[in-house]
């Protein structure tokens, strides 16, 4: 099999969106070893508490977060043109501090959320 025939263009507008909770939702495109996931929060929403072994990179088109990372929670908000890099098996939070639109890549892909066991989004 040639490099070209695995080779695929998406439109963003194309890719079903999926309601993770009433106010987060997103769309995702996944190869072997990355994925790539528009994420859109409205303002006020929460990603709980979480670590998985991915490594993520957050770029913020729209809006703003604000991270709790770590165990001692450490805030940093990260704003419209920004990017955060949040290392594997980092503890981390997100709040919305704007309506935001954000895209996360990880690194594997998040198998949690192409299999529909990320609980953490709907812990009381």
């Amino acid at each position: 099999m040639d490099a070209k025939s695995r080779v695929r263009r998406f439109a963003w507008s194309d890719v079903q969106s999926e309601r993770v909770t009433d106010r987060i939702s997103r769309r995702l495109i996944w190869g072997d070893r990355m994925m790539i996931a528009q994420v859109v929060l409205d303002k006020g929403s929460v990603v709980p508490m979480h670590a998985h072994e991915n490594e993520q990179i957050t770029y913020i088109l729209e809006g703003a977060l604000r991270f709790r990372i770590g165990e001692s929670a450490e805030e940093v908000d990260v704003r419209a043109g920004e990017v955060l890099y949040i290392p594997s098996h980092v503890p981390h939070e997100a709040l919305a501090l704007e309506d935001t639109l954000d895209v996360d890549v990880f690194s594997p892909p998040r198998q949690d959320w192409l299999d529909g066991t990320d609980s953490y989004f709907h812990q009381e």
